[in-house]
């Protein structure tokens, strides 16, 4: 394996040893991006002046031993997260040639750890799809296979991530937009307990608005769990960087032996094709090989239905809300059209739009529920095993959203169903990790998410950790057109 394609840790060690220094790392980056972006677009806003010079005040800082966690380590941002000095526009023509004057809080808390950010990575509009493609900088592609999207909203984070053209990735998710991509080209990504990273300058919302959205969360991209674990490390915590850090407890277990997992897969609310299937299968079997205690038949006191619908009515409310007034409008108009009851896709996206303040606080308190229900779940259980999505990496889809449709197993549903098993962690502020577990028959990665308490973030990233030393490890995929 390639320097730029071993975890961040052990970037970081040869940094120590002196082995490279943070300018040789920076341009063999450089140099990796120039070979291999042409061919995937993951990277579409850089300033190597600035990074080189970043680099080279990390190199005079480790010699005079004043290095930080992320001391020299060569980074992307999603270009969701505003970053001073470099062009952050969301995917959105109306953000075009926008440079922010300040760092979002978790951008500041990576530079101020010595991380080298040289530039910024592909978003759908508004990052508000599950792919990666906008009008200003275009469509990103899987690294695995070319014609198939990586996901999204952080697919060009994952992409970069995979292809050793940053060692670390920032990326946000409200419907999945870290995990889906890490399944999707076959990484590591996190999504912490909801309030554990600050989103302050997190876009959308519109510049100049600065608020803590309910279920969005902030998190890292990596190559291996304990990358995960370092980067979560660095960036929880409050806007201030003076501020108080939340506790970050241990995890529960930290070997196989004892560990108690549910799974959960076979939902008929929500199919997921056999590939996925069996990746959820295989980490429950090595866990269970390992000495772990693995039910498959386990689930909280609630319908999948119902925390679904929760969920999807809050997502779109709070997607709705940082959309253009005219789309905001015409999708609230649709409404009247569908029952109170319609849990179809359009329905939920329509009714999530016109929330009132009486349906907001009834929807506070069904989710006020659920939380009851897992929390009491989890005295039970460490873990659970879920899909990260229903498909792997999918062709890159029409322009048309609503047109858009997904194959499992050779049954069509609908393009939303990608929101359904990112949802059972989102809606009840649970953290979830999702880590890579095999290669599906079309070559494709094939992940698993885990989901652990609210609070129990190391959990999670832990049992990902034990998975990986299991086998579940990282591997690069074939470079397209890479100059060697």
């Amino acid at each position: 394996m390639d320097l730029l394609t071993r975890p961040a840790t052990e970037i970081l060690s040869a940094l120590a040893r002196r082995e490279v220094s943070a300018v040789e790392l920076l341009d063999a980056t450089l140099a990796r991006i120039d070979a291999v972006n042409p061919a995937l677009n993951a990277v579409v806003a850089m300033d190597a002046d600035a990074a080189r010079a970043a680099a080279a005040a990390s190199d005079r800082r480790r010699a005079g031993g004043q290095d930080g966690l992320l001391e020299g380590l060569p980074m992307t941002i999603k270009d969701a997260f505003d970053t001073a000095g470099l062009v952050t526009v969301g995917g959105a023509p109306a953000w075009r040639d926008r440079v922010p004057e300040s760092d979002a809080a978790p951008v500041a808390r990576l530079r101020a750890a010595g991380a080298v950010i040289l530039g910024k990575t592909n978003v759908p509009p508004y990052s508000g799809d599950w792919i990666a493609d906008n009008p200003i900088y275009g469509r990103t592609n899987n690294p695995w296979d070319l014609s198939r999207s990586p996901g999204g909203s952080s697919g060009g984070a994952a992409t970069a991530v995979a292809t050793g053209m940053s060692a670390l990735e920032l990326g946000s998710d409200l419907g999945g937009s870290i995990r889906w991509p890490a399944h999707a080209c076959g990484v590591f990504g996190f999504k912490p307990t909801w309030g554990l990273v600050s989103t302050r300058g997190h876009r959308p919302p519109p510049p100049g608005i600065d608020i803590e959205a309910d279920l969005s969360v902030a998190g890292p991209l990596a190559r291996s769990a304990r990358d995960l674990d370092l980067m979560l490390s660095v960036i929880s915590g409050p806007s201030a960087l003076d501020g108080v850090k939340p506790r970050l407890d241990p995890p529960r277990r930290t070997t196989a032996k004892g560990l108690r997992v549910a799974v959960w897969l076979d939902e008929r609310f929500a199919p997921v094709d056999h590939e996925v299937a069996a990746g959820v299968r295989r980490a429950a079997a090595l866990l269970a090989s390992a000495r772990a205690d693995v039910d498959e038949e386990a689930r909280p006191a609630f319908r999948f239905e119902e925390s679904f619908e929760v969920y999807a009515l809050l997502n779109h409310a709070i997607v709705a809300a940082g959309l253009p007034e005219k789309i905001r409008d015409r999708l609230a108009a649709e409404a009247a059209a569908y029952a109170p009851g319609d849990l179809s896709h359009r329905a939920l996206q329509t009714r999530g739009a016109r929330l009132d303040v009486a349906s907001f606080r009834s929807l506070q308190e069904r989710r006020a529920a659920l939380k009851r229900a897992w929390a009491a779940f989890f005295t039970r259980f460490d873990v659970v095993l879920a899909p990260p999505a229903p498909v792997v990496a999918v062709p890159h889809p029409p322009a048309d959203m609503q047109a858009r449709r997904l194959s499992v197993d050779g049954r069509e549903r609908p393009w939303f169903d990608l929101l359904l098993w990112s949802g059972l962690a989102t809606v009840s502020h649970l953290p979830a990790a999702v880590a890579p577990v095999m290669r599906a028959e079309s070559g494709l990665p094939v992940g698993v998410q885990i989901i652990a308490a609210e609070g129990g973030d190391r959990t999670a990233i832990g049992v990902a950790g034990i998975l990986e030393a299991l086998g579940c490890r990282f591997v690069a995929p074939p470079l397209p057109n890479a100059k060697g």
